[in-house]
């Protein structure tokens, strides 16, 4: 019986490892570019189950090479802020160096079998995004280039999780490239890229210590901030006005449902940094993106 336990509890520490509670932002990404592939043509249910299974997978090599690099080059220390408010998988105890590191490959040979699937059996296009966002995604913490390390994590996470997603999910669908899901990408994106730029603030004082460059620490706590804040308006203005010029349709509008949102979020960060600023941050961007893609169902089914 304890044997069970402990197979039970493994399985579990490896799940957790993946950070599934972040799969949201990838699956939403996928979602509204199939949606937008459904403008012209009927949806392909298989193909877009495959890009699901596909692009979590992605998402959670990602994440362990992220936490295995972070924990490799002592960045990630046991007083770091995020392993404060979740389990951290090596600092933790939870798995070794080598076994964090067998998980990331796994999940990526899979990545690779389904994108190979996808670039033979649909579009070539789909093998020159995912390799795009292979590297991107390995090298993000890997040496020699170390993006995050270097102030450039940001615009990385919002190239993946916005253009990149958007597009591959498209041409899954229609074997060919979309300006519309790029345009409507941005906005999606920059609230992803949000997520490590709160992270960042929060961490300003910890990253100092450990000889990295963030945004955080390049502009400092207040302008940090206010670059925070500007994106966020950036991204409901962007959206109205693509609603304003017709890339989206009236229903596009929904997406200020989430607003008052925004507003709550930014007044805690005027206030005080909180520990889990990345977490809440991805409240605002899941809220977003989900009302995004209701808008885009909307949009086909009653026409405004």
């Amino acid at each position: 019986m304890q044997r069970k336990k402990n197979w039970k509890q493994k399985i579990k520490d490896y799940f957790i490892a993946t950070r599934p509670w972040s799969f949201t932002m990838s699956l939403i990404s996928v979602s509204a570019g199939t949606l937008l592939a459904a403008e012209g043509g009927s949806i392909l249910w298989g193909w877009y189950l495959l890009v699901c299974i596909g692009i979590v997978c992605f998402h959670a090599a990602a994440n362990i090479f992220n936490d295995y690099f972070d924990t490799r080059y002592q960045v990630d220390q046991p007083d770091s802020p995020t392993a404060r408010y979740r389990p951290q998988p090596i600092l933790s105890g939870i798995f070794t160096p080598a076994q964090l590191l067998t998980e990331a490959i796994v999940f990526t040979g899979v990545t690779i079998l389904i994108g190979l699937i996808f670039s033979f059996g649909r579009s070539m296009l789909v093998f020159w995004i995912g390799l795009i966002g292979f590297l991107a995604c390995l090298f993000y913490t890997a040496a020699p280039i170390k993006f995050k390390y270097k102030a450039w994590g940001e615009f990385f996470v919002f190239l993946m999780w916005g253009p990149l997603m958007f597009e591959g999910a498209y041409a899954v669908q229609r074997q060919a490239l979309s300006l519309k899901a790029f345009y409507i990408s941005i906005p999606f994106g920059i609230l992803v890229g949000l997520v490590l730029l709160a992270n960042n603030i929060r961490d300003i004082a910890y990253d100092s210590r450990q000889g990295i460059k963030t945004i955080g620490i390049l502009l400092g706590d207040r302008q940090s901030i206010f670059l925070y804040a500007g994106l966020i308006l950036t991204a409901y203005l962007y959206t109205i006005a693509m609603v304003v010029i017709g890339i989206l349709s009236p229903w596009g509008l929904l997406v200020l449902l989430s607003l008052p949102r925004a507003i709550k979020l930014l007044k805690s960060f005027m206030t005080k940094i909180p520990e889990a600023a990345d977490a809440i941050t991805a409240q605002l961007n899941t809220l977003f993106g989900l009302f995004l893609i209701v808008s885009l169902i909307l949009s086909r089914m009653v026409p405004l």
